[in-house]
């Protein structure tokens, strides 16, 4: 991570030891009223809309809003978007409903450990405290004419009675008091004119929200230097949005200059020349992808732009992740680190499903999208539609190490990289198929990131992927936390068609705990027009280590897919079916079936069909 990481990660340690940071980070500042309800919604700084009329949104009920509403107001939430939870009706903001263990409300935030096998996972915490769940609460209000007003401020300003200035857990992530405070926004403008809006919760909310960007800003190196990731991304935007947002707070200007330069800065570091994103996790670049529509449409409407990186990468990102994304379903594959994170939900969509935040950021950047989606009505945009091109047959993002197929309805995608960035997984030479909407070989997840050594090694290794291990070894050193020795820094391959045949070679020098000069070397030949992938795995200088070949299987499909492995002797190999496990969403685990070759020698011939 080189020497600046390091000595700021110790410079930070020892101050927060000292007890520095409750000097900078103060609890129960002085209140400070900083604009009149009457002078802030007579002067509304630009916004996406202003209140309850949004230009060209049509009403519409459905079934599954309605649903999510009435389910909310019975106390049960839904986390990382998936998982419905009984939180109650009147949930302390403190409690994980995973593990029942209460946070210390009273401990500066600073004194808040994050990672603890007691508290449990603190994502469980976070997940409600990040007012998410009120996207779906307007859109009901909205699309039903049932004004929740009274309802939402009253959430807000429980958590504010609650979670009192840098204390407890909700004060430790300067990533969820950002988005926070953009959920909080976003209440705000649309809620303007009602009278459940009163003079005090006005200037409550206003208090509350100072301090939090206030907060941001004095610890945004820790995400800039120690993170470095999406958190950085959505801070710096936080900041750079302060002045656009609050512009009678102090010391915005200050805040929101410094915040754009970084913002800009991450967005060049962070997104590829190719589009490709350093976290190496489809569902972390959506993230990105919604906070760039927030940030590009309010510099927009504000009359302010960034430097001309900032929509290149935007438009990149669009690219690889509309290479990636399976046209019938408008799904990704279940590819890298991912934690549930859905920021800004404003359609019924699946939170699997891409297609509508990919569009707002299309709509946003060039104002037409290539599928109708309501939800870049709410970002004050009403896009033309334009036909989408033919996705090319040969997909290369050689920065990032992703090499796909595309042939009609058929993906190959494949995972061939080297890391300058910090590896979140150890999953090189990873293979996912899909045909007509399916996910016949697919990644098995995340799950949690705090949870059993059993169930990290298993979803961040070699055996929860569709490649090579050889005797319990990943392709690099598992560490604490999120931490992996001996990256792999090694790669070659190369993605060609020719008359027949679509043809990838990959090679990744991996295992260097083991020895220095390890290759694992994947050849995938796809027949053309035909559902025939022909795979060669090589490992070699392995020694006389057995090699494991890994297949995850979708179940529901099984008949429909064959799999046929050989040693470099011609011998079939009888696979070990073993029920494993795979999790598409956070925190979930569903029974699935895996296919584990076994070899002393250093090739595996694989045949896999489609029928």
């Amino acid at each position: 991570m080189g020497a600046r990481y390091l000595f700021f990660r110790i410079f930070y340690t020892i101050k927060t030891k000292l007890g520095w940071q409750k000097k900078k980070f103060p609890v129960q500042p002085n209140f400070e009223s900083y604009i009149s309800l009457e002078k802030w919604r007579n002067n509304l700084p630009p916004f996406f809309f202003y209140g309850k009329n949004i230009p060209n949104l049509e009403r519409g009920e459905s079934s599954e809003l309605l649903e999510n509403f009435k389910d909310i107001q019975k106390g049960f939430f839904t986390f990382f978007n998936k998982t419905k939870i009984d939180l109650g009706a009147n949930y302390d903001w403190l409690t994980n409903p995973d593990t029942g263990f209460k946070y210390d409300i009273n401990k500066h935030w600073s004194e808040i450990q994050d990672l603890s096998s007691e508290a449990g996972d603190i994502k469980y915490v976070w997940e409600k405290a990040r007012f998410s769940f009120l996207y779906d609460v307007i859109r009901y209000d909205y699309h039903y004419n049932d004004d929740q007003s009274k309802y939402v401020f009253g959430e807000i300003e429980d958590f504010i009675n609650n979670n009192p200035i840098n204390q407890g857990p909700n004060y430790k992530c300067s990533q969820e008091i950002s988005l926070r405070v953009l959920n909080w926004t976003f209440v705000l403008y649309y809620y303007k004119d009602s009278e459940n809006l009163t003079d005090v919760l006005f200037d409550k909310i206003m208090h509350h929200i100072f301090w939090q960007i206030h907060h941001v800003f004095h610890n945004i190196h820790f995400s800039r230097i120690t993170v470095r990731n999406n958190h950085a991304i959505t801070e710096t935007l936080m900041l750079y949005l302060s002045e656009k947002l609050f512009p009678f707070f102090p010391d915005v200007k200050k805040w929101s200059k410094k915040g754009k330069k970084w913002f800009e800065q991450e967005i060049a570091y962070q997104i590829y020349e190719d589009g490709t994103f350093l976290q190496f996790s489809m569902n972390y670049h959506r993230v990105v992808i919604q906070l760039l529509t927030w940030g590009i449409q309010l510099a927009k409407i504000n009359e302010d732009k960034f430097k001309d990186v900032v929509y290149n990468r935007a438009q990149k990102s669009l690219d690889f992740l509309d290479a990636c994304s399976d046209s019938i379903t408008g799904k990704l594959p279940n590819y890298g680190s991912n934690d549930g994170a859905l920021f800004f939900k404003l359609t019924n969509d699946d939170y699997r499903v891409y297609t509508s935040q990919l569009e707002d950021l299309r709509a946003v950047l060039n104002e037409y999208t290539f599928n109708k989606s309501k939800s870049n009505l709410w970002y004050g945009v009403n896009p033309n539609q334009k036909e989408k091109q033919k996705q090319p047959e040969v997909n290369v993002f050689k920065k990032g190490g992703y090499y796909i197929i595309q042939e009609g309805a058929t993906k190959t995608f494949i995972r061939c990289g080297a890391y300058k960035d910090r590896p979140f997984q150890s999953d090189n030479l990873h293979l996912d198929i899909w045909a007509n909407g399916v996910n016949y070989l697919r990644d098995s997840g995340s799950y949690k990131y705090n949870t059993t050594l059993e169930n990290i090694n298993y979803f961040t290794g070699v055996e929860g992927h569709n490649t090579i291990g050889i005797e319990g070894y990943n392709q690099m050193l598992k560490g604490g936390r999120f931490i992996w020795y001996y990256w792999i820094n090694k790669v070659k391959a190369n993605l060609v068609k020719d008359q027949n045949t679509f043809k990838f070679e990959g090679s990744i020098n991996a295992f260097k705990q083991l020895t220095r000069n390890i290759i694992h070397v994947r050849k995938i030949n796809k027949t053309i027009s035909k559902n025939t992938w022909k795979i060669i795995d090589s490992v070699n200088n392995k020694g006389s280590r057995k090699i494991y070949q890994y297949w995850h299987l979708n179940p529901d499909y099984l008949n429909e897919i064959e799999i046929v492995t050989k040693d470099c002797d011609g011998n079939i190999l009888k696979p070990k079916i073993e029920e494993k496990w795979f999790s598409g969403y956070y925190g979930i685990k569903e029974k699935a079936i895996r296919l584990t070759f076994v070899t002393e020698k250093n090739t595996f011939n694989t045949t896999i069909r489609i029928n």
